[in-house]
Protein backbone atom coordinates (compact mmCIF):
# COMPACT_ATOMS: atom_id res chain seq x y z
CA UNK A 1 0.00 0.00 0.00
CA UNK A 2 2.68 2.69 1.10
CA UNK A 3 4.58 1.81 -2.40
CA UNK A 4 1.87 1.74 -4.30
CA UNK A 5 0.90 5.68 -2.44
CA UNK A 6 4.88 6.74 -3.22
CA UNK A 7 4.40 6.28 -6.40
CA UNK A 8 1.30 8.11 -7.21
CA UNK A 9 2.49 10.69 -5.12
CA UNK A 10 6.07 10.76 -7.13
CA UNK A 11 4.20 10.86 -10.51
CA UNK A 12 2.01 13.53 -9.35
CA UNK A 13 5.14 15.60 -9.21
CA UNK A 14 6.41 14.15 -12.25
CA UNK A 15 3.40 15.81 -14.08
CA UNK A 16 3.38 19.41 -12.00
CA UNK A 17 7.37 19.64 -12.84
CA UNK A 18 6.99 19.08 -16.71
CA UNK A 19 4.04 21.40 -17.09
CA UNK A 20 6.42 24.53 -15.13
CA UNK A 21 9.34 23.28 -17.10
CA UNK A 22 7.02 23.64 -20.65
CA UNK A 23 5.02 26.48 -19.23
CA UNK A 24 6.65 28.67 -21.99
CA UNK A 25 6.12 26.70 -24.54
CA UNK A 26 2.70 26.11 -23.74
CA UNK A 27 2.16 29.88 -23.55
CA UNK A 28 3.56 30.40 -26.93
CA UNK A 29 1.27 27.82 -28.32
CA UNK A 30 -1.60 29.68 -27.24
CA UNK A 31 -3.25 31.56 -29.79
CA UNK A 32 -1.43 34.80 -30.82
CA UNK A 33 -3.35 38.32 -30.20
CA UNK A 34 -3.33 39.44 -34.00
CA UNK A 35 -3.08 43.36 -34.65
CA UNK A 36 -3.06 45.04 -37.62
CA UNK A 37 -1.55 48.57 -38.29
CA UNK A 38 -2.31 50.76 -40.94
CA UNK A 39 -0.29 53.64 -42.26
CA UNK A 40 -0.65 56.68 -44.15
CA UNK A 41 3.01 56.00 -45.34
CA UNK A 42 3.77 53.95 -48.72
CA UNK A 43 4.78 50.34 -47.93
CA UNK A 44 8.41 50.04 -46.81
CA UNK A 45 8.62 53.67 -47.59
CA UNK A 46 12.37 54.71 -45.90
CA UNK A 47 12.44 56.64 -42.61
CA UNK A 48 8.07 56.45 -42.42
CA UNK A 49 6.95 53.49 -43.52
CA UNK A 50 9.99 51.53 -41.81
CA UNK A 51 9.40 53.63 -38.52
CA UNK A 52 6.34 52.02 -38.53
CA UNK A 53 7.64 48.41 -39.44
CA UNK A 54 9.79 49.18 -36.27
CA UNK A 55 7.02 49.74 -34.17
CA UNK A 56 5.15 46.18 -34.92
CA UNK A 57 8.55 44.37 -34.85
CA UNK A 58 9.13 45.53 -31.11
CA UNK A 59 5.74 44.39 -30.12
CA UNK A 60 6.12 41.33 -31.33
CA UNK A 61 9.01 40.92 -30.16
CA UNK A 62 8.95 41.91 -26.86
CA UNK A 63 5.89 40.27 -25.92
CA UNK A 64 7.44 37.08 -26.57
CA UNK A 65 5.11 35.69 -29.36
CA UNK A 66 2.52 36.44 -27.33
CA UNK A 67 1.30 39.29 -29.49
CA UNK A 68 1.63 39.83 -33.34
CA UNK A 69 0.92 43.21 -35.55
CA UNK A 70 0.64 43.08 -39.27
CA UNK A 71 1.78 46.52 -40.62
CA UNK A 72 -0.35 47.79 -44.12
CA UNK A 73 0.39 50.42 -46.22
CA UNK A 74 -1.42 53.20 -47.65
CA UNK A 75 -4.43 51.71 -49.70
CA UNK A 76 -3.37 48.09 -48.68
CA UNK A 77 -6.22 48.12 -46.29
CA UNK A 78 -7.58 51.58 -46.16
CA UNK A 79 -6.69 54.96 -47.64
CA UNK A 80 -3.65 57.01 -46.09
CA UNK A 81 -6.41 59.67 -44.93
CA UNK A 82 -8.78 57.55 -43.61
CA UNK A 83 -6.42 55.89 -40.74
CA UNK A 84 -7.63 57.72 -37.83
CA UNK A 85 -11.22 56.41 -39.06
CA UNK A 86 -10.53 52.88 -39.20
CA UNK A 87 -8.64 52.99 -35.94
CA UNK A 88 -11.62 54.63 -34.28
CA UNK A 89 -14.43 52.04 -35.55
CA UNK A 90 -12.03 49.19 -34.82
CA UNK A 91 -11.55 48.15 -38.74
CA UNK A 92 -7.48 48.58 -37.07
CA UNK A 93 -5.91 47.88 -33.76
CA UNK A 94 -2.80 50.32 -34.27
CA UNK A 95 -2.74 53.04 -36.59
CA UNK A 96 0.07 55.17 -37.78
CA UNK A 97 0.08 58.77 -39.07
CA UNK A 98 0.84 62.23 -38.70
CA UNK A 99 -2.00 64.19 -36.61
CA UNK A 100 -2.43 67.47 -39.02
CA UNK A 101 -3.99 64.78 -41.28
CA UNK A 102 -7.19 64.77 -39.42
CA UNK A 103 -7.39 68.23 -38.89
CA UNK A 104 -10.98 68.35 -40.56
CA UNK A 105 -11.90 66.14 -37.19
CA UNK A 106 -9.76 67.68 -34.87
CA UNK A 107 -8.49 71.28 -35.61
CA UNK A 108 -6.50 71.03 -32.06
CA UNK A 109 -5.17 67.97 -33.13
CA UNK A 110 -2.66 70.66 -35.11
CA UNK A 111 -0.48 71.07 -32.09
CA UNK A 112 0.71 67.58 -31.18
CA UNK A 113 2.13 67.12 -34.46
CA UNK A 114 3.83 70.43 -35.55
CA UNK A 115 3.44 74.58 -35.34
CA UNK A 116 5.21 76.78 -37.95
CA UNK A 117 8.19 78.61 -35.90
CA UNK A 118 7.55 76.10 -33.39
CA UNK A 119 9.32 73.61 -31.08
CA UNK A 120 11.90 71.03 -32.50
CA UNK A 121 11.48 67.48 -31.88
CA UNK A 122 13.78 67.42 -28.54
CA UNK A 123 11.30 70.00 -27.51
CA UNK A 124 8.15 68.24 -28.70
CA UNK A 125 9.41 65.52 -26.71
CA UNK A 126 10.02 67.29 -23.58
CA UNK A 127 6.51 68.61 -23.54
CA UNK A 128 4.88 66.00 -24.53
CA UNK A 129 6.38 63.47 -22.29
CA UNK A 130 7.35 65.61 -19.17
CA UNK A 131 5.47 69.02 -19.73
CA UNK A 132 1.99 67.76 -19.58
CA UNK A 133 1.06 67.67 -23.37
CA UNK A 134 0.32 64.02 -23.95
CA UNK A 135 -2.30 64.21 -21.46
CA UNK A 136 -4.09 66.89 -23.14
CA UNK A 137 -3.27 64.90 -26.27
CA UNK A 138 -4.82 61.47 -24.77
CA UNK A 139 -7.73 63.78 -24.06
CA UNK A 140 -8.27 65.20 -27.24
CA UNK A 141 -9.06 61.70 -28.76
CA UNK A 142 -10.72 59.60 -25.84
CA UNK A 143 -14.19 60.68 -27.43
CA UNK A 144 -12.83 58.67 -30.55
CA UNK A 145 -12.01 55.64 -28.71
CA UNK A 146 -8.27 56.37 -29.36
CA UNK A 147 -4.68 56.36 -27.29
CA UNK A 148 -2.35 58.43 -29.03
CA UNK A 149 1.37 58.38 -28.60
CA UNK A 150 4.27 59.79 -30.42
CA UNK A 151 5.48 57.36 -32.73
CA UNK A 152 8.40 59.17 -34.66
CA UNK A 153 9.87 62.44 -35.44
CA UNK A 154 11.46 63.76 -38.73
CA UNK A 155 13.34 66.41 -36.89
CA UNK A 156 13.42 69.75 -38.96
CA UNK A 157 12.40 69.42 -42.56
CA UNK A 158 13.19 71.65 -45.55
CA UNK A 159 11.46 73.74 -47.16
CA UNK A 160 9.99 72.06 -49.89
CA UNK A 161 10.59 71.60 -53.62
CA UNK A 162 9.27 74.45 -56.32
CA UNK A 163 9.56 74.95 -59.79
CA UNK A 164 10.00 78.83 -59.93
CA UNK A 165 12.24 80.85 -57.30
CA UNK A 166 10.96 82.30 -54.75
CA UNK A 167 12.09 86.07 -54.14
CA UNK A 168 9.52 88.12 -52.45
CA UNK A 169 6.64 87.29 -50.70
CA UNK A 170 4.37 87.75 -54.12
CA UNK A 171 5.85 84.77 -55.55
CA UNK A 172 3.94 82.62 -53.11
CA UNK A 173 0.60 84.62 -54.73
CA UNK A 174 -0.92 81.76 -56.60
CA UNK A 175 1.52 78.92 -55.80
CA UNK A 176 -0.18 75.69 -55.67
CA UNK A 177 1.70 73.85 -53.09
CA UNK A 178 1.06 70.72 -51.04
CA UNK A 179 1.84 71.56 -47.58
CA UNK A 180 -0.60 70.03 -44.71
CA UNK A 181 -1.38 71.08 -41.26
CA UNK A 182 -0.81 74.26 -40.17
CA UNK A 183 1.72 75.02 -42.72
CA UNK A 184 -0.55 74.76 -45.08
CA UNK A 185 -2.78 77.95 -43.87
CA UNK A 186 0.17 80.26 -43.53
CA UNK A 187 0.92 79.65 -47.10
CA UNK A 188 -2.97 80.29 -47.82
CA UNK A 189 -2.52 83.33 -45.69
CA UNK A 190 0.52 84.46 -48.00
CA UNK A 191 -1.27 84.28 -51.06
CA UNK A 192 -1.06 80.59 -51.90
CA UNK A 193 -3.42 77.68 -52.47
CA UNK A 194 -2.50 74.42 -50.35
CA UNK A 195 -3.13 71.12 -51.45
CA UNK A 196 -3.27 67.99 -49.30
CA UNK A 197 -1.81 65.09 -50.91
CA UNK A 198 -0.91 61.77 -49.49
CA UNK A 199 2.93 60.87 -50.15
CA UNK A 200 2.41 58.47 -52.73
CA UNK A 201 0.54 61.15 -55.38
CA UNK A 202 3.64 63.70 -54.82
CA UNK A 203 6.14 63.11 -57.36
CA UNK A 204 3.58 62.65 -60.47
CA UNK A 205 1.34 65.89 -59.23
CA UNK A 206 4.75 67.82 -59.19
CA UNK A 207 6.09 66.39 -62.11
CA UNK A 208 2.51 66.65 -64.15
CA UNK A 209 2.18 70.31 -63.50
CA UNK A 210 -0.97 69.42 -60.93
CA UNK A 211 0.90 71.37 -58.32
CA UNK A 212 3.65 74.26 -58.47
CA UNK A 213 5.06 73.03 -55.27
CA UNK A 214 5.94 70.29 -52.58
CA UNK A 215 7.37 69.77 -49.41
CA UNK A 216 8.08 66.16 -47.97
CA UNK A 217 9.92 65.70 -45.53
CA UNK A 218 13.90 65.49 -45.82
CA UNK A 219 16.84 64.90 -48.11
CA UNK A 220 16.61 60.99 -46.91
CA UNK A 221 12.94 61.17 -47.98
CA UNK A 222 12.86 62.79 -50.72
CA UNK A 223 15.85 61.68 -52.42
CA UNK A 224 14.25 58.68 -52.45
CA UNK A 225 11.05 59.44 -53.54
CA UNK A 226 13.26 61.03 -56.67
CA UNK A 227 11.37 64.75 -56.28
CA UNK A 228 14.58 66.16 -57.45
CA UNK A 229 13.39 64.91 -60.99
CA UNK A 230 10.51 67.07 -60.86
CA UNK A 231 11.76 70.24 -59.25
CA UNK A 232 14.07 72.48 -59.82
CA UNK A 233 14.71 74.85 -56.16
CA UNK A 234 15.13 72.82 -53.02
CA UNK A 235 14.41 75.48 -50.30
CA UNK A 236 15.16 75.40 -46.49
CA UNK A 237 14.26 76.43 -43.58
CA UNK A 238 11.27 74.10 -43.29
CA UNK A 239 9.30 76.98 -40.86
CA UNK A 240 6.35 75.09 -41.60
CA UNK A 241 7.89 71.85 -39.67
CA UNK A 242 10.40 72.02 -37.21
CA UNK A 243 10.26 68.57 -35.40
CA UNK A 244 6.95 66.58 -36.95
CA UNK A 245 6.28 64.01 -34.05
CA UNK A 246 4.19 61.05 -35.79
CA UNK A 247 1.58 59.61 -34.11
CA UNK A 248 0.58 55.97 -33.15
CA UNK A 249 -2.67 55.71 -32.50
CA UNK A 250 -4.26 52.44 -30.80
CA UNK A 251 -7.86 51.55 -30.53
CA UNK A 252 -8.74 51.83 -27.09
CA UNK A 253 -10.99 49.04 -26.19
CA UNK A 254 -8.31 46.91 -28.18
CA UNK A 255 -5.42 48.38 -25.99
CA UNK A 256 -7.81 47.75 -22.51
CA UNK A 257 -8.34 44.03 -23.48
CA UNK A 258 -4.68 43.39 -23.28
CA UNK A 259 -3.54 42.69 -20.01
CA UNK A 260 -1.28 44.91 -18.24
CA UNK A 261 2.65 43.56 -19.35
CA UNK A 262 1.24 44.05 -22.83
CA UNK A 263 -0.27 47.03 -22.69
CA UNK A 264 2.95 48.23 -21.15
CA UNK A 265 4.85 46.79 -24.26
CA UNK A 266 2.84 48.51 -26.90
CA UNK A 267 3.29 51.92 -24.89
CA UNK A 268 7.21 51.57 -24.87
CA UNK A 269 7.46 49.75 -28.13
CA UNK A 270 6.08 53.53 -29.41
CA UNK A 271 8.88 54.85 -27.30
CA UNK A 272 11.11 53.15 -29.13
CA UNK A 273 10.00 53.88 -32.02
CA UNK A 274 9.77 57.66 -31.47
CA UNK A 275 13.65 57.70 -30.96
CA UNK A 276 14.32 55.82 -33.45
CA UNK A 277 12.87 57.67 -36.12
CA UNK A 278 14.28 60.49 -35.11
CA UNK A 279 17.87 58.82 -34.84
CA UNK A 280 17.93 56.98 -38.34
CA UNK A 281 16.88 60.97 -39.77
CA UNK A 282 19.74 62.28 -37.76
CA UNK A 283 22.26 59.58 -39.60
CA UNK A 284 20.57 59.53 -42.82
CA UNK A 285 19.94 63.05 -44.02
CA UNK A 286 23.83 64.26 -44.50
CA UNK A 287 24.51 61.76 -46.83
CA UNK A 288 21.47 62.29 -49.19
CA UNK A 289 22.07 66.11 -48.90
CA UNK A 290 25.59 65.24 -50.43
CA UNK A 291 23.69 63.10 -53.28
CA UNK A 292 20.94 65.14 -53.66
CA UNK A 293 24.10 68.42 -54.31
CA UNK A 294 26.91 66.47 -56.01
CA UNK A 295 25.53 63.83 -58.00
CA UNK A 296 22.13 65.10 -58.98
CA UNK A 297 23.05 68.93 -58.92
CA UNK A 298 20.08 70.47 -56.67
CA UNK A 299 20.01 74.01 -56.63
CA UNK A 300 19.53 74.52 -53.04
CA UNK A 301 18.26 77.98 -51.89
CA UNK A 302 17.65 79.41 -48.56
CA UNK A 303 14.13 81.60 -48.40
CA UNK A 304 14.48 85.43 -47.95
CA UNK A 305 15.02 87.04 -44.75
CA UNK A 306 11.58 89.46 -45.85
CA UNK A 307 9.40 86.13 -46.67
CA UNK A 308 10.67 84.64 -43.37
CA UNK A 309 9.53 87.24 -41.48
CA UNK A 310 5.99 87.68 -43.31
CA UNK A 311 6.13 83.96 -43.13
CA UNK A 312 6.35 84.11 -39.21
CA UNK A 313 3.59 86.86 -39.38
CA UNK A 314 0.97 84.75 -40.85
CA UNK A 315 1.85 82.25 -38.68
CA UNK A 316 1.42 83.94 -35.08
CA UNK A 317 -1.95 85.03 -36.45
CA UNK A 318 -3.19 81.24 -37.62
CA UNK A 319 -1.82 79.66 -34.68
CA UNK A 320 -3.56 82.16 -32.15
CA UNK A 321 -6.64 82.34 -34.10
CA UNK A 322 -6.52 78.20 -33.54
CA UNK A 323 -6.11 78.48 -29.62
CA UNK A 324 -9.35 80.96 -29.23
CA UNK A 325 -11.48 78.51 -31.15
CA UNK A 326 -12.43 76.48 -28.13
CA UNK A 327 -11.36 76.71 -24.26
CA UNK A 328 -9.72 73.26 -24.44
CA UNK A 329 -7.70 74.54 -27.73
CA UNK A 330 -6.32 77.83 -25.26
CA UNK A 331 -5.44 75.34 -22.99
CA UNK A 332 -3.33 73.18 -25.14
CA UNK A 333 -2.09 76.68 -26.79
CA UNK A 334 -1.10 77.65 -23.40
CA UNK A 335 1.16 75.11 -22.21
CA UNK A 336 2.49 74.83 -25.48
CA UNK A 337 3.33 78.77 -25.50
CA UNK A 338 4.65 78.62 -22.11
CA UNK A 339 6.68 75.03 -22.53
CA UNK A 340 8.31 76.86 -25.49
CA UNK A 341 9.28 80.28 -23.77
CA UNK A 342 11.26 78.31 -21.44
CA UNK A 343 12.79 75.69 -24.03
CA UNK A 344 13.77 79.20 -25.97
CA UNK A 345 15.60 80.77 -22.57
CA UNK A 346 17.74 77.36 -21.74
CA UNK A 347 18.07 77.31 -25.76
CA UNK A 348 19.44 80.53 -25.66
CA UNK A 349 22.53 79.35 -23.29
CA UNK A 350 22.62 75.68 -24.35
CA UNK A 351 22.55 74.60 -27.71
CA UNK A 352 22.32 77.74 -29.79
CA UNK A 353 25.51 79.29 -27.88
CA UNK A 354 26.71 76.20 -28.66
CA UNK A 355 26.55 75.74 -31.78
CA UNK A 356 27.46 79.37 -33.00
CA UNK A 357 30.82 78.44 -30.70
CA UNK A 358 31.66 75.44 -32.89
CA UNK A 359 30.81 76.34 -35.96
CA UNK A 360 33.46 79.36 -35.86
CA UNK A 361 36.08 76.84 -35.33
Amino acid sequence: MKRREFIKRAGSTTLAVGAGMTGVGVAEAKEKIKWKMVTTWPKNFPGLGTGANRLAESINEMSGGRMHVKVYGAKELVPAFEVFDAVSRGTAELGHGAAYYWKGKIETGQFFSTVPFGMTAQEMNGWLYFGGGLEFWRELYKPFGLIPAPGGNTGMQMGGWFNKEINSVSDLKGLKMRIPGLGGEVLKRAGGTPVNLPGGELFTSLQSGTIDATEWVNPYNDLAFGLFKAAKYYYYPGFHEPGTTLEAIINQQAFEALPRDLQAIVLNACKIANQAMLSEYTARNPAALKTLVEKHKVDIRTYPDDVLETLRKFSNEVVEELANKDAFAKKVYTSYMDFLKGSREWGAISDYSYLQARDKA
